[in-house]
């Protein structure tokens, strides 16, 4: 789920450092690897690819949790939405907005998704004005999604140190998943900080899915974001996720002029 904020973030160090590693592997493997979390005007969530021939479709439970200055507490956001994928790749996400965890606001959609690699579609459907927004979809199934697990070591410019630790083979909601934990330590004055900054990420990745079950972010320029997936079912899901309803107006900006 992303959320709507009046205040720029600054960029997850650990993000920008994997966007850079990723564009400098060689050509030939095309590795595609996408970290969970941060914050660009909405909270960024998981990252679902286009992947063939895994279907699933599951509830993702989302905690955003960041601290109340010097009372030593912390305030949560919270929601839960439904992702689905088909056989052919093609994605239908919810996106709900984040209200307190345990308050009285109740948390409704504003926003779903219809992705489709085969015809590089993508529509992002406003539900209040029955509106859906038609782009294009760049992603193929073709694409090698792997895991995105930096190497252990010095960050550039000294700025830092980086450990990636292995955490062994698991089980999440009955399917194998691979164990990851990624600790970055942040030099003083790197980011404006007056002390050594540590950035965590630990996430339970599964190689039949190419998704993280269980993605921890803990930064603290943006607080802990916690995204657990409950009721996964790898069945093939109902085609008519990926139809969008007759009540909804079209607006086509992939074929603009």
């Amino acid at each position: 789920m992303r959320f709507r904020l009046s205040i720029s973030f600054i960029a997850i160090g650990m993000a920008c450092a994997l966007s850079a590693w990723a564009q400098n592997e060689p050509p030939q493997q095309h590795a595609i690897q996408v970290p969970d979390g941060g914050v660009s005007g909405r909270m960024e969530s998981i990252f679902i690819p286009p992947k063939a021939h895994a279907p699933f479709s599951l509830m993702l439970v989302t905690e955003w949790s960041r601290p109340l200055g010097n009372s030593g507490g912390t305030f949560t956001l919270a929601n839960e939405r439904r992702i689905v994928r088909d056989s052919k790749g093609r994605i239908y996400q919810e996106r709900w907005i984040l209200v307190p965890k345990g308050g009285k606001m109740k948390s409704f959609m504003d926003i779903f998704q219809i992705t489709d690699p085969e015809q590089h579609t993508w529509y992002n459907c406003e539900t209040a004005k029955k509106v859906c927004e038609l782009n294009k979809y760049s992603r193929s199934t073709t694409d090698n999604f792997q895991p995105a697990i930096l190497p252990s070591g010095t960050l550039p410019d000294g700025t830092g140190v980086r450990r990636s630790d292995d955490l062994g083979i698991g089980s999440t909601e009955g399917v194998d998943t691979h164990g990851y934990r990624e600790t970055t330590t942040f030099n003083v004055g790197t980011m404006g900080n007056d002390q050594p900054m540590i950035a965590t990420r630990e996430f339970w990745y599964s190689p039949q899915l190419a998704i993280n079950l269980v993605s921890i972010v803990d930064n603290p320029q943006t607080g802990k974001q916690v995204f657990r997936v409950k009721d996964l079912s790898t069945s093939e899901p109902e085609p008519s996720y990926f139809t969008v309803p007759d009540e909804y107006r079209i607006v086509d900006r992939l074929h603009e002029q």
